[in-house]
């Protein structure tokens, strides 16, 4: 692929075979593909005719029209797109229908688009950006004697395990200013709010796209809309050696807004 071929914005990731998900019939990786997921040949911005215009702008803006970095300086910027990365992998998808994430939050930082309140024990949503990257800088380190970047998938997995687990072994600076749970907590619900909101996330999920104006006529039974497709499983396990197929519970998360000392402020 030549320079000029690479539309502003688009960032290019290698495919490693190695951190696709597996066939289990054969052992080897998936093939990345167009649209994953088990709707193949389902395409919601097929029915952008039946929504609003105001509608219609929102969700093609966030296929055609890719946010400029401005809060992220460029090494932050590199950092957190291998830490997308392994929060929701994407070497299933091909390289043109990867979905963009840190563009987007990156945007919400710099226009300071908040929730409206934040812990009390966290620091503004920045501050909380700056500190948990430099801390997963300072793990690697630790681990590895690394720079993030220089890892290897497996190796950047189990970095950003210890954070989820809540038992970080670095960076005890940054964590007395900020509770390692609330930091992972806000790192997954960006990255994951940005791509489930992004029509090829749609797709691969069957999601009938929005309703308005036209409404959802099948209500009941988990019966697909006329324009939507069935549903066509098929068997994949995680790559090899990765610890995705572990499951263990996120450090801190018995605890709820309203429990002692966890109040929000506005």
């Amino acid at each position: 692929m030549k320079a000029k071929d690479v539309k502003p914005g688009k960032v290019i990731r290698v495919l490693d075979a190695s951190t696709r998900p597996i066939d289990p019939a054969t052992g080897k990786p998936l093939e990345p593909r167009a649209q994953p997921g088990y709707y193949p040949g389902y395409d919601v911005l097929s029915q952008q005719a039946f929504w609003d215009a105001a509608t219609r702008k929102v969700v093609l803006d966030r296929v055609r029209k890719i946010p400029p970095i401005r809060f992220f300086t460029p090494d932050e910027t590199d950092l957190f797109r291998a830490v997308c990365d392994r929060i929701i992998p994407q070497n299933d998808r091909d390289s043109d229908h990867q979905i963009v994430i840190v563009n987007f939050i990156d945007e919400r930082l710099h226009e300071n688009r908040l929730d409206g309140y934040r812990f009390e024990n966290m620091p503004p949503d920045q501050k909380a950006y700056q500190l948990g990257l430099r801390a997963i800088t300072e793990i690697a380190q630790h681990l590895y004697a690394k720079s993030f970047l220089g890892l290897t998938t497996l190796e950047q997995e189990f970095v950003l395990k210890t954070v989820h687990d809540g038992n970080p072994p670095a960076g005890h600076d940054i964590w007395k200013r900020m509770p390692v749970h609330r930091f992972w907590h806000l790192l997954v619900q960006d990255i994951v709010g940005i791509y489930y909101a992004h029509p090829y996330a749609w797709n691969e999920i069957g999601f009938g796209g929005p309703a308005y104006p036209r409404g959802y006529m099948r209500l009941e039974n988990g019966d697909p809309e006329p324009w939507e497709v069935e549903e066509k499983r098929y068997e994949w396990e995680a790559p090899l050696g990765s610890p995705s197929a572990d499951y263990g519970a996120i450090a801190g998360m018995s605890e709820h807004p309203g429990a002692p000392g966890q109040r929000g402020t506005h």
